[in-house]
């Protein structure tokens, strides 16, 4: 055996074990039980919907391909986490979420390769994900290259047990944003020609992630600008919403989702959940609600703020001149 390759694989070895017995010893009783209700709660979450959605779906080795697809989903953020935790870094985050949607893509691709060559249908919706995947997860990861941090993860990535929480929830993040694009990547049967859904649902993806770059691109250039620092954006979409990118994100999937009506038959249709799990988490748990309970810490006394926040939106926009 190669003594270089030993060495190595001692060292990745050692550093496991460090890292597991830094979880034994600097993990609180209360952080194993949150990050196990967590674990197994997504788990279920993800298993059911395997379950769910698979009926038609290319079988691989006596499994289905979509519970390949959640294996994947899950098994790139967990082996992320080791190194991620060692580290106590954020950084690439996001960057590990873009390349799991890319490689389910790829990978639910190849396996409804398997039964027959992939349709149009099922190559467009794989091009928009891409598209969607490398446009957020550079645009995150710089984001965070420029601050230096991703406050949410502040207090997270303070012990691995703990840690593992933002990356498990990642995994099904993915996993049922994907679900639509899964289903129809690796269905065995014939895919229906392109109708008039498709076209539909090309037409609000478009619309979405237009709203979605644009919202980004101008929060981006007003927190560039040295005379307003330490101020909210109140101009251009974010006149209109206070969360213009995230009504973006929930119109882009949406679209997607509509490439599914004239090809999804019986419980396939679970997989329509898909937007509603977006829509839910941004606007009910990690969205939303923590970036406004920070805006209102910082400016909830100042008069100003307390007049934008009440004459703009927080998510759906209100198409009208909101500075009078």
């Amino acid at each position: 055996m190669n003594p270089l390759l030993t060495k190595r694989s001692s060292r990745i070895i050692n550093k496991i074990v460090i890292l597991l017995l830094t979880i034994a010893m600097s993990s609180t009783r209360q952080d194993l039980r949150l990050t196990t209700t967590v674990v197994l709660s997504v788990f279920l979450i993800a298993f059911l919907m395997v379950r769910a959605v698979e009926s038609n779906s290319v079988v691989l080795k006596e499994y289905s391909a979509v519970f390949f697809c959640a294996v994947i989903c899950f098994g790139l953020q967990w082996v992320a986490w080791i190194p991620a935790s060692v580290w106590k870094t954020e950084r690439f985050y996001d960057l590990m979420g873009g390349l799991t949607y890319l490689v389910v893509v790829i990978f639910s691709l190849w396996a409804g390769s398997q039964s027959e060559s992939p349709s149009l249908r099922e190559l467009i919706v794989s091009l928009l994900v891409i598209i969607w995947s490398l446009r957020l997860s550079i645009f995150l990861y710089l984001r965070i290259h420029r601050n230096g941090k991703d406050g949410r993860f502040d207090r997270l990535k303070m012990t691995p047990i703990r840690f593992l929480v933002p990356w498990t929830v990642q995994g099904l993040w993915v996993f049922l944003t994907m679900v639509v694009v899964i289903v129809i990547n690796t269905q065995a049967d014939s895919a229906p020609a392109l109708g008039i859904w498709d076209g539909l649902g090309l037409s609000i993806w478009i619309i979405g992630f237009g709203i979605e770059v644009i919202a980004d691109r101008q929060k981006t250039v007003f927190n560039r600008e040295s005379t307003v620092k330490g101020k909210w954006i109140d101009s251009g979409l974010w006149s209109y919403s206070r969360h213009p990118n995230y009504f973006g994100e929930i119109l882009l999937w949406i679209g997607i989702a509509f490439f599914g009506i004239s090809c999804f038959t019986g419980l396939e249709r679970v997989a329509w959940i898909s937007p509603i799990f977006i829509y839910i988490l941004l606007t009910k748990v990690s969205g939303i609600p923590i970036l406004d309970r920070r805006a209102f810490e910082k400016w909830g006394e100042n008069q100003e703020y307390q007049k934008y926040r009440d004459r703009t939106p927080a998510l759906i926009p209100r198409f009208k001149n909101n500075l009078q």
